[in-house]
């Protein structure tokens, strides 16, 4: 019996009550064939709905069964890859075009229902996961959801009310377990379904990729291939960076990671020979790796991006278009209740919770950027929504740092290429290993004299050039001994690979200006012309020129990049000296590919939302030159001790701007001094002209 089980009740009973309900459906599926079925009553399109989605929801049952018979591992690669095809086939290319996962189809073809049943049928298809992973509870409630709401909608008097109800009281009812079920997906590795294929599996053998449920292209069939031919000591080296990163977080935090004994490890699919190494060393450590899939249901979807393990979109427009599916009916009670079970759950999981030592993330780059189109159809949390969810979020983050509190973990972050990223993709991956191991001795001296110039300001001023009209005055905390403390951080190569930036918690009141990039790509999306106006040190106004009106453009901004917030402070203002980074982007014309990650030490970076410091405010840090790091809270995060609520915003984005379109960073000291770091584009101040190797003939 798996630990869902013992929260939810005997798998048997599971058995017995999905196998009715497919009956049920079966028997839907054949009336619906015919031309007078019930539902047809409300017009021809909703018959053809519920044919197709019982005719899916049979092919997962079939899948579920030969799966647990043990049937597929006798499939060979080409019957995985048709079968991986087939289960994602209404969601790819032009399929999605006349699919009722398709918001616009669906109100088309359904009427006001079209969006309950949209929200439906998208939450159905994560039963794909659900039967890989044989999740018994939820595979059996969703049939159940869908045969309730088909009895719904054989009434003739048949209300959206009823059906939105119907998905409501689903989601509320449930919280608990589904709650419960996510934390122990986050904290507990004993759920070991991706672990056991990644240290089990024959990695040379690729129908492996296609055992976790995810949809699989040729990134992570070619990913895998390519690190198949690496050696033993290329993989071996790569996860030593990474882990040994990890492990030097804490050392510089002076946490003890002895007492930890869990790591969450997130990745893209086509990495499992790394993340295979990277396990044998975290285990080295004394931790154990707790691996779990991107959400798939809309009450775990991040409209921030997919966190956990994962592998291609089948569809970015429609993740896209499902990112908001719960504004369908998020209020404050159904936010309380999940509150409430989250509290509970953790205060059940206590002894997980202190063990937890922090995520492992390994990004990957080179997708083609997105420019989505905001389908009015599709859902959109409304005034009232955004507002709850806000709250919800903040209340959550602060009770989660209750039981792991943000000052006794870490983590580590590095990221590699995927071969979409083009023909040289073999190069760029060996030039992504150098910028990820460059000489952390050289950077140390060079970031030592910024830091040293920039702790003389009062101010810094930024200022872009050609067509970036960047004017920005950044406001610094002031030191009371500065013969011992510092307001920069000197980031080498440990928690956030690659090294190469200094940064700090801006004074908020006297940083104004505007802030502006012609092209950026921040969270897989694509922003043109993004402009951000800063008025003591918070965004009082922002657009962008990705849609055709400022409407548009404001909506795109505040829902990806506000997240739903009216504002956000600058929590964060960086110098990025990875010029070696940066010329590979100009080198292989990927720039614009380049992750944040990256990309934020190509350039001065600005992160909106909280600051580096997020919960962590009462670490007490030193630089390498063993000053104490003192500038890590702003007006917003000093109200952690009297206004917890307003003192977070649960996000973090960092915007940077890339020496090619950089003027001059100017530090201005308080007896009217100037001290140029770098002018138009290039590093100005004495003893840090050798980043400018890697920048001839670029900017």
């Amino acid at each position: 019996m798996n630990q869902l089980e013992e929260i939810i009740g005997e798998k048997e009973q599971y058995l017995q009550r999905f196998s009715f309900a497919n009956e049920r459906i079966r028997s839907i599926f054949d009336e619906t064939l015919e031309k007078d079925c019930t539902v047809n009553r409300h017009g021809a399109a909703f018959g053809q709905y519920f044919h197709q989605v019982s005719s899916f929801l049979l092919q997962i049952k079939d899948f579920y069964d030969k799966r647990q018979q043990g049937l597929l591992a006798d499939y060979s690669l080409e019957e995985l890859q048709e079968l991986n095809a087939s289960l994602y086939r209404d969601v790819t290319g032009d399929h999605y075009e006349n699919s009722f996962a398709n918001p616009s189809t669906a109100k088309k073809r359904l009427g006001e229902f079209g969006p309950s049943l949209c929200t439906l049928y998208t939450e159905l298809r994560g039963e794909i996961a659900y039967a890989f992973e044989d999740r018994l509870f939820f595979l059996t409630t969703l049939s159940e959801l869908f045969i309730e709401i088909y009895n719904i909608m054989e009434q003739e008097e048949a209300a959206v009310e009823e059906v939105v109800s119907a998905i409501y009281y689903y989601f509320f009812d449930y919280a608990d377990v589904t709650v419960a079920d996510n934390l122990q997906d986050s904290f507990n590795p004993e759920r070991t379904f991706a672990t056991d294929i990644i240290c089990n599996c024959d990695l040379n053998d690729l129908r492996y990729l296609y055992y976790f449920g995810e949809y699989i292209s040729e990134n992570e069939l070619e990913t895998a291939k390519y690190l198949n031919s690496l050696s033993e000591q290329e993989i071996h080296d790569m996860a030593l960076t990474f882990t040994e990163g990890y492990r030097k977080g804490f050392e510089l935090y002076q946490i003890d990671l002895s007492q930890k004994k869990s790591v969450n490890i997130r990745y893209h699919l086509g990495f499992e020979r790394m993340v295979r190494e990277v396990i044998r060393q975290f285990e080295e450590m004394g931790l154990s790796p707790c691996i779990y899939r991107a959400a798939v249901s809309l009450a775990r979807r991040n409209p921030r991006g997919k966190i956990g393990y994962y592998g291609a979109s089948p569809n970015k427009q429609y993740d896209y278009d499902h990112r908001m599916d719960d504004a369908l009916f998020f209020d404050k009670a159904y936010a309380d209740r999940r509150y409430q079970e989250q509290k509970q759950a953790l205060e059940s999981m206590k002894a997980l919770c202190k063990e937890v030592a922090g995520p492992a993330v390994i990004e990957t780059f080179g997708e083609i950027p997105f420019n989505p189109a905001d389908k009015k159809e599709a859902l959109h949390y409304s005034k009232k929504q955004q507002k709850w969810k806000v709250e919800a979020q903040a209340a959550n983050g602060l009770l989660l740092n209750e039981y792991i509190p943000g000052d006794q973990t870490s983590f580590s972050i590095i990221a590699y290429p995927l071969p979409e990223i083009g023909k040289d993709y073999r190069a760029i991956f060996s030039e992504t290993i150098r910028v990820n191991t460059l000489d952390q001795s050289k950077y140390l001296a060079i970031q030592t004299k910024i830091i040293n110039a920039l702790d003389l300001g009062e101010f810094v001023t930024i200022t872009g050039r050609g067509a970036n009209r960047t004017q920005l005055t950044v406001s610094l905390v002031q030191m009371e001994h500065p013969e011992k403390e510092t307001i920069f951080e000197n980031c080498l190569a440990d928690v956030n690979i690659p090294l190469g930036e200094v940064f700090t918690s801006p004074r908020l009141k006297g940083t104004d200006g505007i802030l502006h990039v012609t092209k950026t790509f921040l969270n897989d999306l694509e922003y043109h012309n993004l402009t951000l106006t800063f008025e003591d040190g918070v965004i009082a106004d922002y657009n962008c020129s990705n849609f055709e009106t400022e409407k548009e453009n404001k909506k795109y901004i505040k829902e990806n990049i506000l997240c739903q917030h009216e504002t956000l402070p600058m929590g964060e203002f960086a110098i990025g000296t990875n010029t070696t980074a940066y010329a590979m982007g100009k080198k292989y014309q990927i720039s614009h590919l380049l992750p944040i990650l990256i990309a934020e030490k190509t350039g001065p970076h600005f992160a909106v939302g909280d600051t580096c410091f997020s919960h962590e405010e009462e670490l007490v840090t030193y630089n390498p030159d063993g000053k104490q790091m003192i500038a890590k809270e702003n007006d917003f995060s000093k109200l952690r001790h009297t206004d917890s609520t307003k003192a977070y915003f649960n996000c973090h984005t960092d915007i940077t701007i890339p020496y090619d379109e950089l003027g001059d960073i100017c530090v201005h000291t308080k007896d009217g001094q100037i001290i140029p770091i770098i002018r138009n584009g290039q590093f100005v101040l004495p003893g840090t002209e050798l980043l400018n190797e890697a920048l001839a003939g670029l900017v």
